[in-house]
């Protein structure tokens, strides 16, 4: 596979290994978002009127990333960012005193902040179950999970990669198990579209966001929530705006400029610029023209490599099987550290990655695309052997 740093904007002075905190926008890409910017500068007024163009465009965007994500285009809408949608679905959901949100101790920071909040207006409480590591069989994660169902479960919330741990969960029983109990999933998929296969129907989780500027190299302010038909009724906009209609939670309503009340209501809320959304069929072209699952296979290689290699330096088990791990992302143990001191050194060194303390555990993160090269890896490790003991001594 030829290596595809040229296609990238990046900083060639920085080894640059963490892909899955923001992403990289290929330059093609960048370049159609660009267009779609001066688009609307040339002539906004036409730009920004559903009815002129900005209402077909974005159902075009829709309809290329149902298409990558088997999914129908009437069930997804546009959203900055995953953590946005999801508290779209949080703050529309009617919980009551004593209804138990249950999840998991590997959820986004931003996440737990979200359902935190929901549980001081509402009265419900979160339940958090923990998943044992090493993961290493399905069975862990699903029997885990299911431990904590009990009568008040009224949501399940789960990520399906997860930040700061980099696992794959698991999520198909456990999703059908909560249908089966009259149990709302709603599953955090900020990394998920781009880095593996999804069929969202075939998933069929209630309600389901994730971000395209991630490991699908769309824009920045690019990424999708996903809601099963029978309740789009129940979503509530986080912004009352010229997309509502005061029917909009009655079953089957219209919006007001003739899609669903659901997606007019959440495409159509005031000026904003859509250019990030309507640059996503540019990334899903940009990867179809690269074999992109050579080159996330080439990638998954790289840092299931590179992680063998920490292994060896630390002596540190993995927190999962490679099965379980997300392909092209790996958290690494490491000895107890100051993980800021940590971060700053690297970068002192021009490498970007992150370092964080997660539970017990010391962590660095390891991210790779296809601009990312074994002599990058050979460099992250080259500053680990040299790092990690005087600073876990300190630690």
């Amino acid at each position: 596979m030829d290596n595809l740093a040229a296609f990238f904007l990046l900083d060639p002075e920085v080894c640059f290994l963490n892909h899955g905190s923001y992403g990289a926008c290929p330059r093609p890409v960048f370049e159609r978002y660009q267009r779609w910017q001066l688009q609307l500068e040339r002539q906004p007024v036409a730009f920004l009127d559903p009815a002129r163009g900005l209402s077909g465009w974005m159902r075009d965007a829709r309809v290329a990333l149902a298409t990558e994500l088997g999914a129908d285009p009437d069930d997804l809408v546009g959203v900055m960012n995953a953590t946005y949608g999801l508290n779209i679905v949080a703050q529309s959901l009617d919980l009551q005193p004593g209804d138990e949100i249950l999840t998991t101790d590997h959820e986004y920071a931003a996440l737990e902040k979200t359902w935190a909040y929901v549980c001081r207006k509402t009265g419900a409480k979160v339940v958090q179950v923990t998943v044992p590591l090493p993961l290493t069989e399905e069975a862990q994660f699903t029997d885990a999970v299911m431990a904590g169902f009990t009568d008040r479960t009224r949501v399940l919330f789960l990520s399906h990669i997860t930040s700061a741990t980099a696992l794959l969960f698991p999520i198909e029983r456990v999703v059908q198990a909560a249908r089966d109990r009259g149990v709302y999933s709603v599953i955090d998929g900020a990394h998920t579209p781009g880095h593996i296969p999804l069929n969202l129907a075939a998933l069929d989780a209630d309600f389901y966001a994730g971000n395209c500027h991630k490991w699908l190299m769309a824009p920045k302010g690019s990424a999708f929530l996903h809601v099963r038909r029978a309740l789009q009724h129940m979503i509530n906009p986080l912004v009352i705006s010229h997309g509502w209609a005061e029917d909009a939670n009655t079953p089957g309503a219209k919006g007001a400029f003739g899609n669903s009340a659901f997606i007019d209501a959440l495409e159509m809320q005031g000026t904003r610029d859509p250019a990030a959304w309507l640059a996503v069929p540019a990334a899903i072209r940009f990867r179809a023209d690269h074999n992109w699952p050579q080159v996330a296979q080439s990638c998954r290689q790289l840092v299931q490599d590179t992680a063998a290699r920490v292994r060896a330096l630390t002596g540190l088990p993995a927190l999962s099987s490679a099965e379980f791990c997300a392909p092209q992302m790996v958290s690494m143990p490491v000895p107890p550290l100051d993980p800021v001191a940590l971060k700053a050194a690297l970068w002192d060194r021009k490498i970007e990655l992150p370092c964080f303390n997660w539970q017990t555990h010391s962590i660095v993160r390891v991210s790779a695309q296809g601009y990312n090269t074994p002599a990058q890896m050979d460099t992250l490790v080259a500053a680990l052997t040299e790092l990690l003991p005087p600073l876990s001594a300190k630690g």
